[in-house]
């Protein structure tokens, strides 16, 4: 992933400290797409309009950060970003997968959807994955 480059002369606050002593991460960007299939728009929209709980609280607790999905309705894509601040990727992902609420979510989302890489099965399947990851060419803090 392609990341700003840093001034050595711009002096950088420390970030946080959490309550086990570590620095908090200041976080890792992740963007990704997939088409949604134009018959299910509206129960796309909805469903996400109410977000399972469960699904809300795992996201959370695996350490994923500001995460939206916009939706561009002439091509169908949806462009997805979220911001990693734990110090586990793969863990926290596994934790994610190992939540059976959002295993559901995930059946019921993939349906309205269409993977955009070649031979993905699912989002529970794992690799490949279900949504397109997309290269970063340009941050501006």
């Amino acid at each position: 992933m392609w990341k700003p480059p840093q001034s050595p002369t711009t002096p950088t606050a420390p970030s946080p400290v959490s309550a086990d002593g570590r620095r908090q991460n200041p976080g890792r960007r992740f963007a990704q797409i997939v088409r949604l299939k134009p018959e299910f728009v509206a129960e796309y929209k909805e469903c996400h309009a109410h977000v399972w709980p469960e699904v809300l609280k795992q996201i959370k607790d695996c350490n994923i950060k500001d995460y939206s999905i916009w939706w561009d309705d002439k091509t169908g894509i949806l462009f997805a970003s979220f911001k990693y601040v734990g110090y586990d990727y793969e863990g926290d992902m596994e934790k994610m997968a190992g939540n059976p609420k959002v295993r559901e979510w995930w059946r019921m989302t993939d349906g309205y959807q269409e993977s955009m890489v070649e031979g993905a099965v699912s989002s529970e399947a794992g690799e490949p994955s279900w949504w397109k990851p997309v290269e970063e060419v340009f941050y501006q803090a």
